[in-house]
């Protein structure tokens, strides 16, 4: 399926989309159109199931990734494609201050909330007690818990789940 990119959007055109939103989740509808975040693009792009391009140039997926890179947005492309191969639905968590939200196998966006707010860090990352603490303070006050997914320098992912307890 033909996808266009445009300022890190790729937006697919085309009616058959809205069952890549409505089966897997992905993106967001807007009117006759899909929307999709770089990082879900280029995920679909890997699994065979869109082509992306700009005007008439088609992109590689090597290009693609080193768009990731260059924007610095690798890391989280990563922990996402890991998460979305688990099964996990992954939605932008932008509004909460996290990479994404995660949903439970079985559960989707318009069936109940989020579980999970995840944050994506660099092992290399110097992890300030008040941002941290700040991070915890936001997934509790929403009634979620956070997962903190470190992305080591060869590219392995570990998960810390991080929930609140009061003493």
């Amino acid at each position: 399926m033909r996808s266009e990119l445009s300022q890190d959007v790729v937006t697919i055109f085309n009616p058959s989309s809205v069952k890549i939103n409505q089966k897997s989740h992905f993106g967001r509808l807007e009117n006759d159109r899909l929307e999709l975040s770089l990082i879900e693009a280029v995920f679909l792009l890997e699994k065979g199931k869109i082509s992306i391009f700009e005007e008439e140039k088609e992109y590689s997926l090597h290009e693609l990734t080193s768009l990731l890179k260059e924007k610095g947005l690798y890391s989280k492309y990563k922990v996402f494609k890991d998460l979305r191969n688990r099964g996990y639905i992954v939605k932008t968590g932008f509004k909460y201050g996290s990479e994404f939200r995660l949903y439970e196998r079985g559960k989707s966006p318009g069936d109940g909330h989020s579980d999970f707010l995840v944050r994506v860090i660099s092992e290399n990352y110097d992890l300030n007690v008040m941002d941290f603490s700040s991070y915890v303070r936001v997934a509790h006050g929403v009634n979620k818990n956070l997962m903190l997914a470190v992305v080591d320098e060869e590219g392995d992912i570990t998960y810390y789940n991080i929930e609140w307890v009061r003493p």
